[in-house]
């Protein structure tokens, strides 16, 4: 045999190799979103109404806003940077960004991007800075309407440890996508400082501007759930800076619980959100592709929807095409269920929580509320249920929160309403093959 035949064959048996080697680190190991957030179109949705006043003719006029733990963001961006604080839930060895120009508009050009580990202030650890390519390029244009992924890079992530991503704006760009209650500290300093440690002179917020998610490498059976929902789950009434909100929180209880370290929970409540209209971004029905379907490694979704459909349609005046039923909400949550299915994702059913005392409650809408709580608890299309609306509600006064857990708006739970939520899902259920 000749030594060209014997070096091609021995070419030809490590290209198998490497072949099979790549092979079986796939079949251990998955792309997982370990963070995520749902983006939105600016302007940013109004405060929610607190209690209510009454008219002269007796009937129910919103009172003036509260404050609202949603600051304001700047118009438009140009020579700036923006480092954003994120906390994935699960753990890793590879590391990869998503970003969204979901909105539309004018393209988005980022400079470059990096990721590093966070320390207080927007400040990040010496030596942990890496830099992110897109394509093998440092700096990528998101056109209107599309999503970019980063080029994975080798970098160990630790579950519910703070990363920062910054991003490098050179040009003048409008901000158009964005989620305005990202309830962690975003930093925006003038020129180009992503690579710096420190972030001299930078202006705050708590808007996460087009990150969208961040996705690790993790050992398989890994994987993802996703809490779909409007205001209660994206955390309205909690303290910033402080994971309080209960899909935080589950996080950690999934983290402390040896039979569920290995799943994520990635935030995909939008406050005002709906689920059969647009408004405060996209109809919960219109964005479950892009926040559900299409999110790497999901396995369970829970679905808190529905309350804002209500709501909304109580408002004096508000057109008669606002209005809504119990059985058309229903019809929409079968959607959910059935659309989940076909990507073998499992929905967990989470009942509403009450309203009483919110200027919009009406018998007419606790009705609803009620008849909707009933057919998730019962109906046995979900393939599992958790009973938030059994876990902070007042005993004595069943349509209302808690006093405890009340933050004093009669909608959404507090730190300790959250907590409660969070302690309410069995976690039993995430821990099945």
């Amino acid at each position: 045999m000749s030594k060209i035949l014997i070096v091609r064959r021995a070419g030809v048996l490590l290209s198998m190799l490497a072949l099979f080697s790549a092979t079986a680190a796939y079949a251990q190991n998955r792309w997982v979103s370990a963070w995520g957030t749902a983006q939105q179109l600016a302007p940013m949705p109004a405060p929610p109404p607190m209690p209510p006043r009454s008219s002269k003719d007796g009937k129910p006029v919103p009172p003036p806003p509260g404050p609202s733990p949603i600051a304001q963001t700047p118009q438009e961006l140009q020579d700036q940077t923006v480092r954003m604080v994120v906390r994935p839930t699960i753990g890793g060895s590879m590391v990869r960004i998503q970003l969204s120009n979901a909105s539309g508009g004018e393209p988005v050009v980022i400079g470059h991007a990096r990721i590093a580990r966070s320390i207080a202030g927007g400040a990040t650890a010496p030596g942990s800075d890496h830099a992110l390519g897109f394509g093998g390029q440092p700096s990528i244009t998101i056109q209107p309407g599309t999503v970019a992924i980063s080029d994975a890079v080798p970098f160990k992530v630790a579950a519910l440890e703070l990363l920062a991503i910054s991003i490098y704006l050179p040009a003048e760009t409008a901000v158009n996508t964005l989620h305005p209650l990202g309830l962690r500290t975003t930093y925006i300093v003038k020129g180009d400082h992503a690579a710096d440690t420190t972030l001299s002179g930078a202006q705050t917020n708590r808007s996460y501007f087009w990150l969208t998610g961040v996705e690790v490498v993790a050992p398989r059976p890994a994987g993802a759930i996703v809490t779909f929902g409007d205001s209660i789950t994206d955390g309205f009434a909690t303290t910033p800076d402080s994971a309080h909100a209960w899909p935080d929180l589950l996080a950690e209880r999934l983290q402390r619980d040896p039979r569920t370290r290995q799943m994520s929970v990635i935030n995909m409540g939008i406050s005002g959100n709906r689920v059969r209209r647009d408004g405060a971004g996209l109809s919960a029905l219109a964005r479950f592709d892009r926040d559900v379907l299409a999110r790497a490694g999901v396995r369970w979704v829970i679905l808190l929807e529905g309350i804002n459909d209500i709501n909304i349609a109580a408002i004096p005046g508000i057109p008669a095409s606002e209005a809504v039923t119990a059985d058309q909400l229903i019809a929409a949550y079968t959607q959910f269920i059935d659309r989940a299915h076909l990507h073998d994702i499992k929905v967990m059913g989470a009942t509403m929580t009450p309203t009483e005392g919110l200027w919009l409650h009406t018998p007419q809408t606790e009705a609803i509320r009620q008849a909707l709580n009933d057919w998730i608890r019962t109906s046995g299309r979900f393939d599992a249920v958790v009973d938030f609306d059994a876990a902070v509600r007042d005993p004595a006064r069943p349509a209302r929160l808690l006093p405890r857990f009340n933050p004093g708006d009669n909608i959404h739970p507090n730190d300790a309403g959250n907590a409660a939520m969070a302690a309410a899902v069995d976690l039993a259920t995430f821990a099945k093959p």
